[in-house]
């Protein structure tokens, strides 16, 4: 199974940072209004949301995997709840690729394979390298057509 691209994990870890500072802000803004929450006590908490972040980050790295298998996209993920979705082609209704701000910055850019039905009807895929991002949605684009004909269940 192919695994995505190392820098995927610091965008993860950044967000975890970002959840550890408001998490910082919000027990500042508790300490001035409402109860006295010693400074110790904000540096611990951070301290903790901070390791768990990183520990998130690098986990989720791990386990994070996807394969084209002969009739469906095949995917693992997840660190709390393990995920694993297999997207039949005959499904596939488009295809994306995405390259926010962050992620062009690093490199990576995203496919979103977009499925017909109404709940999780769509797939993404992070953390990849802009040409095997494109390179994976023709691909992914090309089955799709192969595969009109076909039943999907």
């Amino acid at each position: 199974m192919e695994t995505l691209h190392p820098r995927i994990r610091l965008i993860w870890i950044a967000r975890g940072a970002i959840a550890a500072v408001v998490l910082a802000v919000a027990l500042v803004a508790l300490d001035q209004w409402r109860v006295t929450v010693p400074p110790l006590a904000i540096a611990a908490a951070v301290a903790v949301a901070l390791v768990l972040a990183v520990g998130y980050a690098v986990r989720l790295y791990q386990v994070w995997r996807f394969e084209l298998q002969d009739d469906a996209l095949y995917l693992e993920r997840g660190v709390v709840t393990f995920v694993e979705t297999a997207v039949p082609f005959v499904r596939v209704q488009h295809v994306d690729t995405q390259f926010g701000p962050i992620e062009r910055a690093l490199g990576l850019s995203s496919v979103v394979v977009y499925t017909a039905g109404s709940r999780n009807a769509d797939v993404r895929i992070p953390g990849l390298t802009p040409d095997r991002a494109r390179s994976l949605q023709e691909t992914l684009r090309e089955l799709a057509v192969e595969s009109e004909g076909d039943d999907a269940v």
